[in-house]
């Protein structure tokens, strides 16, 4: 089984971009999880992805801005859509479904801002209450659990390419990483650290500059699994492929996928 995470920075937009780069894979993805779809469900393109065989499908959209959706070949049921919270889920952001018995909790974590503003507190505030979340709702020692997504944060230093350039900036601020650790240490563990302790491969790059080519990048893109699936991982990988397109213009994001063998 291949599962798949990939902020697509709007779906309509990417829409193309997508489908030629599953075909240009051989469409051998199993589940793919977008992120920052930025549309209402209504205008999903399901019936496009329906034929690439995604016929199970759960979306959790918003109109220009935010929003998720899970598309998957196996059947799947829903089981959250958001964080049963009034404020924090006016922005669409969390989706969790469940394939066989694997919970698939699909994130677009806020990004953040420069600290002491709005926009920082919001990011901060969020991840306490998504940490409050998931202890609620889950068994992280016996439950098969995938956490993935945009988590908009670069975990450690080798995680960006200029850790000098890039110290307490947005996604490097200790306060960030320390809740992303706390995260983790619900019993996540990193799936690309796990079996590339010191490999550097970024998931972000700039639009700007040409960062892409010159791989001026952040890994802020993770697939987290709970211990009972660590048996069953065989690889994570990081397609370079839909980033270093030139058209269909590429999100700034590229898509990271885990290989897992024995599951089906």
């Amino acid at each position: 089984m291949k599962i798949c995470t990939f902020n697509v920075n709007s779906i309509k937009t990417r829409k193309d971009l997508v489908i030629e780069w599953l075909k240009h894979r051989n469409n051998d993805i199993d589940i793919i999880c977008f992120q920052e779809i930025k549309t209402e469900d209504k205008n999903f393109p399901s019936e496009d992805f329906k034929k690439l065989g995604f016929v199970y499908q759960e979306i959790l959209g918003q109109k220009a801005y935010n929003g998720v959706a899970t598309l998957s070949k196996i059947p799947m049921e829903k089981v959250f859509f958001g964080l049963n919270h009034d404020y924090f889920d006016n922005q669409k952001r969390v989706l969790v479904t469940k394939v066989l018995d694997i919970f698939i909790i699909n994130t677009y974590a806020p990004h953040g801002d420069l600290r002491g503003r709005e926009k920082y507190y919001y990011k901060l505030d969020w991840y306490k209450h998504f940490i409050s979340f998931l202890k609620q709702n889950f068994d992280f020692e016996n439950q098969k659990v995938i956490l993935l997504g945009d988590l908009n944060i670069a975990f450690e230093d080798k995680d960006v390419y200029d850790p000098v350039l890039l110290k307490d900036s947005i996604g490097t601020m200790p306060e960030e990483r320390e809740l992303l650790r706390e995260l983790l240490n619900l019993g996540f563990i990193d799936t690309f650290r796990y079996l590339y302790p010191d490999k550097i491969q970024y998931t972000w790059w700039d639009y700007i500059g040409g960062a892409i080519w010159k791989n001026e990048g952040m890994r802020i893109d993770y697939i987290l699994i709970t211990k009972p699936l660590i048996p069953f991982l065989k690889d994570v990988e990081v397609d370079l492929w839909p980033r270093r397109r030139r058209t269909p213009k590429p999100s700034d994001h590229a898509p990271v996928i885990a290989t897992f063998e024995n599951l089906l």
